[in-house]
């Protein structure tokens, strides 16, 4: 079997691992379904070299595209906090995929620090929370 016919395998690495995995915690608290989708399926196919997402970019000098990953979740959330994307880069001459973050940070990063409360199953901001508690009560009486 020649190099050509060989699968070529991916390694991720992370632009800045702790503050990543801080917020893959958060997401993993407070948003399940994206967490899942990105470690049991997203993660799995990026490391075999599907890349996905839409490029946002490509830095020449490095060899490196940019991409942005939509991450699966409810409506509410993304109308309240915004989407959740995975923001990556893939290098092409050493097969390496780097984690760059995931947005909202905000949210993501207050989660971390702090036990959040929800309100009709959307996570609250500490800081904003009646500024989000309006949003989820406006969403809720536009769409009934």
């Amino acid at each position: 079997m020649g190099v050509d016919n060989m699968k070529r395998s991916y390694v991720i690495e992370y632009l800045d691992e702790n503050e990543f995995n801080k917020r893959e915690r958060a997401l993993k608290r407070y948003n399940m379904i994206a967490f899942k989708k990105l470690a049991f399926d997203y993660s799995p196919k990026l490391k075999e070299g599907n890349f996905l997402g839409k490029v946002v970019g490509r830095d020449e000098t490095i060899k490196a595209t940019n991409y942005e990953l939509s991450l699966p979740t409810d409506d509410l959330f993304v109308k309240v906090h915004g989407e959740v994307v995975l923001h990556y880069s893939v290098y092409d001459d050493s097969n390496i995929i780097v984690f760059k973050t995931i947005t909202p940070d905000t949210i993501l990063d207050e989660g971390h620090r702090t036990e959040l409360k929800t309100y009709k199953g959307v996570v609250l901001s500490k800081d904003n929370s009646e500024r989000d508690k309006f949003k989820i009560d406006l969403l809720n009486m536009i769409q009934h």
